[in-house]
């Protein structure tokens, strides 16, 4: 009988170290050994072979996963690279156990992000982001007209990404402030695509993933309730998990 091998990143990712893009990223660096030996791209790891990142033993996942729900103040940085950026949702944290984000939120905005150690969760969330919703509320420099809402719902080529963005919902809630649900995550998105329409991003506060609602001041993170989580697995339910949540058992509040 052949032996069971598993690619390096999924070892890393079900070993609730970091998500497969994390690991790769790691991988390429050099930072991952197997057996003492720094591994090529790809490579498989055997039954019995010991796997470090920065020197440190990563064994097999022996406790349930954890999922949270955080509200990112401004200023905190969603990277796991605590000795890069001293301002890291990591520290900011400093929860018992070693998690990471779900996508990101950019250093000036605010709002909902999820954290997990169940690297393949974030794969499915991050491999479906195209089709699950995001809801923002955004405020900006000048008064919103009505070609600017038509123009942000009806998408944007963004020249510098060489990418058109998705059409989305756009509601004006004032003068200044508008919200928007977006399909897509690209990169610094919705305010590029203010700063196309010669509009200046004041605030943005993501509100919203997919079914889970941000219910939290800022700087507080709260476990999933085991309702929201049999929901978003559900939402992106291409595969059956292997491993329970971590969850509350709670009255939702909204």
């Amino acid at each position: 009988m052949s032996e069971n091998l598993t690619r390096l990143n999924k070892y890393l990712s079900e070993a609730g170290y970091c998500s497969r893009r994390a690991a790769d990223r790691l991988i390429e660096a050099g930072r991952v050994t197997i057996n003492d030996v720094v591994p090529e791209m790809g490579t498989k790891v055997a039954s019995g072979d010991v796997v470090k990142v920065d020197g440190e033993i990563i064994g097999e996942r022996q406790q349930d996963f954890v999922y949270l729900a955080f509200n990112k103040p401004v200023g905190i940085v969603c990277t796991t690279d605590t000795r890069v950026e001293k301002d890291n949702i990591i520290d900011y944290i400093n929860y018992p156990k070693r998690i990471f984000p779900i996508g990101r939120l950019d250093k000036p905005s605010e709002g909902l992000i999820l954290l997990t150690d169940d690297g393949d969760i974030v794969n499915k969330i991050l491999r479906a982001s195209n089709n699950h919703e995001k809801d923002y509320l955004v405020t900006v420099d000048i008064p919103i007209s009505q070609t600017f809402i038509e123009r942000m719902s009806g998408g944007i080529y963004l020249e510098d990404l060489g990418k058109r963005t998705k059409k989305c919902k756009v509601k004006k809630i004032d003068k200044f402030t508008f919200s928007i649900i977006l399909t897509q995550g690209l990169n610094r998105q919705i305010r590029r695509m203010c700063e196309y329409l010669n509009y200046e991003v004041q605030t943005l506060k993501r509100v919203r993933i997919m079914n889970i609602k941000l219910d939290i001041s800022s700087g507080q993170h709260r476990e999933l309730t085991k309702a929201e989580f049999e929901e978003l697995n559900t939402l992106i339910s291409d595969s059956v998990k292997t491993f329970q949540p971590k969850t509350i058992d709670r009255t939702n509040k909204f």
